[in-house]
């Protein structure tokens, strides 16, 4: 009957369960217990189970730079201008639920990619939908789509994105179009919700780097003005870390 109902349990993918009363019929204590303590062990393996799929499934859909980062390694020194108590504070996601955004700026190798695939990995632990590009990555897929007409159906993909990580801002220069693709994108992100901007350049200087006024205004208004800032300071962590090897 046991087999019956293990068989019956994988049926209905509660494999969890299926793995839990497995384990109980091959642990003589299991027998010690009683119906509910042992119906909770199931129960609780289910649940386990369940949130490590989903994990799983939300960190290859988020396709991070750094999928295995996490803020638990994070090097929190006075030197890199990083403050632990803002960082763990954002680490509980509590901004993307009320559809903040982030702007890490920093040096080249100072690790801005590295903490925003960090805070990608905490918000993918807490069940939220993230996605990670960089932005030469984004306008080019953007173009593709206008030529395959599948442009309108990415923009709808990026604004059902909870939490998207944009790396590289302002490393090649925007042409018309591709500021134009920005500010849709932000519009429809805009106080729906949350953004991580991952760039080298302080918010001082994007204007100069969007070069049109008018546009520059509209997407700093939708991305800067509800965003935290934290500016990671000091040398390269590659120039480090080849030097420690």
């Amino acid at each position: 009957m046991l087999q019956n109902i293990k068989e019956q349990l994988v049926a209905l993918k509660l494999h969890g369960m299926a793995e839990a009363l497995d384990m109980q019929l091959r642990t003589p204590m299991a027998a010690e217990l009683d119906f509910a303590e042992r119906l909770l062990l199931m129960v609780q393996q289910e649940k386990s189970a369940r949130e490590n799929r989903q994990l799983t499934m939300l960190l290859r859909q988020a396709r991070l730079r750094y999928p295995s980062a996490c803020i638990e390694e994070l090097q929190m020194t006075a030197q890199r201008g990083i403050n632990k108590e803002v960082v763990m504070d954002l680490a509980r996601n509590d901004w993307i639920k009320r559809h903040r955004n982030l702007i890490i700026t920093g040096p080249t190798g100072a690790g801005k990619t590295w903490l925003a695939c960090a805070f990608g990995v905490a918000a993918c632990r807490d069940g939220i939908k993230t996605g990670y590009l960089r932005l030469s990555r984004l306008l080019h897929d953007l173009g593709m789509g206008r030529a395959d007409g599948t442009y309108k159906k990415q923009l709808e993909k990026l604004s059902r994105t909870e939490l998207l990580i944009i790396d590289d801002w302002g490393m090649s220069p925007l042409t018309d179009m591709a500021k134009r693709d920005i500010l849709e994108i932000m519009e429809d992100r805009h106080n729906v919700r949350s953004t991580i901007i991952s760039t080298q350049y302080p918010v001082s200087e994007w204007h100069r780097l969007i070069d049109d006024p008018t546009l520059a205004d509209a997407i700093c208004d939708r991305l800067v003005h509800n965003a935290y800032q934290l500016t990671i300071k000091g040398e390269s962590m590659r120039k480090v870390m080849a030097e420690m090897n």
